[in-house]
């Protein structure tokens, strides 16, 4: 399926119930958040508006993604200078993006795509950071230095430490906070 098939299935699509992505010519459903996705990325989001004002993190907006914007992700957030995607389409191209965000969900099969196949499509459309918060593996998982369709740097955190994101983000946090997260 190619990206504009895929947008006009989108448009018609009922968000509320489904969300759709394009990941190599393929459809894909996404898990909808519930509260422990919800409250982990609005606590991020009181975070980064704390530690770098300059930045704003975008929960859910559309990416164009992989090496020629065929595909089409929704991370559950995006770190971009602030009014980076003013005048963009619901779909914005990915060249101001500092960091995505993925939270895993409750569901295996999507988990899988949560923590392996998405950082890969992010890398390989040159997005310097994806921080996965594992739910299920307590921890936080900053993937870095994308190269050749590879992020070549991946730190682990379990939850209650220091988080350190490394530029072009440049900040550290607690993720105490993480610890009440359900799986």
């Amino acid at each position: 399926m190619d990206a504009e098939e895929f947008e006009g299935i989108e448009r018609v699509a009922d968000g509320e119930f489904v969300r759709l992505e394009l990941v190599r010519g393929e459809m894909r459903t996404t898990a909808r958040a519930d509260g422990d996705r919800s409250e982990a990325v609005a606590w991020l989001i009181r975070t980064f508006v704390r530690l770098r004002p300059e930045y704003s993190l975008y929960s859910g907006y559309g990416l164009k993604a992989e090496v020629d914007h065929r595909g089409r992700l929704r991370p559950d957030a995006v770190l971009a200078p602030a009014g980076s995607f003013a005048g963009h389409g619901e779909w914005a191209d990915p060249a101001a993006v500092l960091m995505v965000v993925e939270v895993t969900s409750c569901e295996q099969a999507r988990d899988r795509r949560t923590r392996e196949e998405k950082p890969l499509v992010y890398a390989e459309t040159a997005i310097p950071l994806c921080l996965v918060i594992d739910r299920d593996g307590r921890e936080t998982v900053v993937h870095g230095r994308p190269e050749n369709g590879v992020y070549t740097t991946v730190v682990r955190h379990p939850f209650g430490t220091r988080v350190r994101l490394p530029a072009p983000v440049d900040l550290t946090f607690d993720s105490d906070r993480l610890l009440s997260l359900g799986r």
